[in-house]
């Protein structure tokens, strides 16, 4: 089932019968990203940014909207209050849908993917500082075979999903895929053994 032919009652149900992974490492920074899917019940989307070139950290990526949690924040109260700060949209918990598997990233973070029902946006608001672009990306865009490449740093494959004329790695790019595995195809696929490229381990 493609992207376009799915909606919230369906996501919402795959969401919740998705036995999710966490992270059990509270040695490690822990980080949210908003899954926000928009649109109207036609061509669904999802949020995705461009970072500003001008960030110490992953400068020009693309990436979900979030970043680390306030002391005493949960996962869900994070990826809703970066998605406000960093593109100007604000939601509530009415709009969660559930949680995917946490992704910890080489740069030592527990990353937890909130997915979100979002809807007709309407014209969106993005921190200069942290963002240079915001696109809706159509899930059926998204909702395709990715590349899995060999590299000599680590036995892992590093992911590659085709991305906007390019390709768009982890972690992005396995929260990406593993939301399209569950939520438009219901399938439980896993993605924490999927490997970053080498430039995003820092």
């Amino acid at each position: 089932m493609g992207g376009g032919l799915i909606d919230r009652a369906t996501v919402a149900d795959r969401i919740a019968r998705f036995p999710r992974h966490a992270a059990d490492r509270p040695d490690l920074k822990q980080a949210a990203v908003a899954v926000s899917i928009t649109g109207d019940g036609g061509t669904l989307s999802l949020l995705v940014t461009r970072r500003a070139a001008r960030l110490r950290a992953h400068a020009g990526q693309w990436a979900l909207p979030g970043g680390r949690l306030d002391p005493g924040e949960t996962a869900v109260e994070g990826a809703l209050r970066e998605l406000d700060e960093e593109v100007g949209l604000r939601l509530d918990d009415a709009a969660v849908l559930g949680l995917l598997d946490d992704y910890v990233t080489r740069s030592g973070y527990v990353m937890t993917p909130v997915v979100c029902w979002a809807g007709v946006t309407g014209e969106l608001a993005p921190a200069e500082d942290e963002v240079a672009a915001v696109h809706h990306v159509p899930l059926t865009d998204l909702d395709v075979e990715p590349r899995f490449v060999r590299i000599p740093e680590s036995e892992a494959p590093v992911i590659q999903l085709p991305f906007l004329g390019g390709h768009v790695h982890a972690p992005t790019a396995a929260i990406l895929y593993q939301f399209c595995q569950v939520a438009c195809r219901g399938r439980d696929t896993r993605v924490a053994h999927l490997e970053q490229p080498v430039f995003a381990w820092r």
